[in-house]
């Protein structure tokens, strides 16, 4: 799985932009809410990445927010919700309205958006309704759960911790526990689950 991609932007072509990486040029789709924050051309930017194979293709999808890229992935496990769908709700929604819609269940806003018929909103509002709570933890952990001066190594080791089924106030009071000098995201997960299992 390609986990990201860092590298200086070739070409913007909504809904598609090529980034070129080591001097090889990988070619992403992304959703609007991604292109909004995008700098020019020529400039270097990092995307969350997900990769979706099929018989045909391989098609790398890129996000500027991890939380945009875990609400596609949880998107594309609805039935009736392809990719494509996906990132027409990331395009026409956002992760926040999606959040309101589907709390308010304000299904003719999603109704709205191109390709969802009233049947496939329904889905969402039920389907997605507890989804969006584990997206939420995560998220409030990614951006205020870590402690000041964190670094990518602790915010990967969160986002690990996370997926092990850990709430974020526990990871957060786990991470501090681990020496500062530690850099390795291993090294940091290891010392975080010692804590954890009290060794």
């Amino acid at each position: 799985m390609i986990g990201f991609l860092r590298g200086r932007i070739a070409w913007k072509r909504p809904p598609a932009l090529a980034l070129e990486v080591g001097g090889v040029g990988y070619e992403v789709e992304a959703p609007m809410s991604t292109f909004y924050g995008l700098p020019g051309v020529g400039a270097d930017v990092m995307l969350h990445t997900h990769l979706v194979v099929r018989e045909d293709a391989h098609i790398l999808f890129g996000f500027g927010t991890e939380q945009e890229r875990a609400l596609f992935r949880e998107l594309i496990k609805v039935s009736g919700v392809g990719p494509r769908i996906a990132l027409a709700i990331l395009s026409g929604a956002g992760v926040a309205e999606f959040q309101r819609c589907v709390e308010k269940q304000d299904l003719a806003a999603l109704v709205r958006i191109p390709g969802i018929g009233r049947k496939t909103a329904e889905r969402l509002v039920v389907e997605m309704r507890d989804r969006l709570r584990g997206l939420d933890e995560a998220a409030i952990g990614a951006m205020a759960g870590l402690p000041a001066g964190s670094g990518p190594a602790q915010t990967e080791a969160f986002s690990a911790l996370v997926a092990l089924g850990y709430k974020p106030a526990e990871i957060t009071r786990l991470l501090k526990s681990v020496s500062p000098d530690v850099t390795a995201t291993e090294e940091i997960i290891r010392q975080a689950l010692r804590t954890a299992a009290g060794t």
